[in-house]
């Protein structure tokens, strides 16, 4: 069994590969060659955390892992990760385990691949303008990834601290980036941008749909809960709305759910999967006016494409520390 660290995933992975990979699994998953059961989850009150077992199956790699990760915002306190976590990655055929590797880096990873492959989709091919409303690790990595997707010449950041989205500002341009702009509200954020992305812990909405731009693409990442949501009814009623797992939005995606138990939309509103578009089985954008929403709430699947590609890229530069289970 082979065991890598953060170290060792980051020096493995790279966006360029993650992107057209979310792809292929989603379109997969979509079309019934991938398996997984909606996530188990137990709620750690004592802590304010929460913990999530993500089992999945990609049948076309033949990647079968799963992942258990936290959820503890309190961590930000401490100075850790929000999300922690480890992934073990399992021979489908025989059930032996592979590799034990670390998950918090590939949630990260992975999770921005999908909103680029979604945002590639269902955003304008001139989109130009971001707006990331959140500044922490999620908005680092999907402000890399967007940047493959889109040519984008300005990017707005709004988090509820300044200090951080002044931090954030600052980094981007010291790695290389495109100039950030950390300005005073969400609403400054949103206003007119082409893509809209939300990654935020927020409980209640930090973006209504009065402020978006005719022909905006909305991502929202952040929620995972039937009873949280990033946005307001509004913004969901206007957009053309697709989710990773239709399964899993009927019970996690509070950005709808709420929306819908305010009468506000249909329990007929979400036009389908994002995977149904990766693999031409519906359209995505369809006019050049017109709002889209994709809510992500992260598949296991995701995991089990992303963890086999490590463990093969790992095993071809020998890569990582060997260890018995058995014996």
């Amino acid at each position: 069994m082979l065991l890598l660290n953060e170290r060792e995933v980051a020096g493995l992975l790279s966006m360029d590969d993650l992107i057209p990979l979310m792809r292929s699994t989603l379109a997969d998953f979509s079309s019934g060659h991938a398996q997984q059961p909606v996530r188990a989850k137990i709620p750690i009150d004592r802590h304010g955390s929460t913990a999530y077992f993500m089992p999945g199956y990609v049948s076309g790699s033949d990647a079968l892992a799963i992942k258990i990760v936290s959820l503890a915002p309190g961590n930000a306190q401490r100075g850790l990760p929000t999300h922690l976590g480890a992934m073990v990655l399992l021979d489908a055929a025989t059930g032996a385990p592979l590799a034990l590797l670390d998950a918090r880096l590939v949630t990260e990873m992975r999770t921005a691949a999908v909103s680029a492959a979604a945002a590639d989709a269902l955003a304008r091919r001139e989109a130009k303008t971001l707006a990331l409303i959140g500044s922490g690790v999620q908005a680092k990595s999907h402000l890399e990834a967007l940047s493959l997707v889109r040519k984008l010449e300005r990017v707005r950041v709004w988090s509820p601290n300044a200090a951080h989205r002044e931090a954030f500002a600052r980094e981007a341009v010291v790695h290389g980036r495109m100039p950030v702009e950390a300005v005073e509200s969400a609403e400054r954020a949103v206003r007119e941008a082409d893509v809209v992305v939300t990654v935020t812990l927020a409980s209640e909405p930090v973006v209504r749909g009065a402020w978006l731009a005719e022909g905006a693409c909305v991502i929202t990442v952040g929620s995972s809960s039937a009873t949280v949501r990033e946005l307001d009814g509004e913004a969901v009623r206007r957009a053309r709305v697709f989710v990773d797992s239709r399964a899993a939005a009927s019970q996690e995606a509070g950005d709808l759910l709420i929306a819908m138990s305010e009468g506000v939309i249909g329990a007929d509103h979400v036009r389908g999967e994002i995977g149904e578009v990766f693999a031409g089985r519906l359209p995505g954008r369809t006019s050049e006016r017109e709002i889209t929403l994709f809510k992500s709430l992260g598949q296991a699947v995701e995991d089990a494409a992303t963890a086999r590609l490590v463990y093969e890229r790992a095993r071809a530069a020998g890569v990582g520390r060997e260890f018995e289970l058995q014996g």
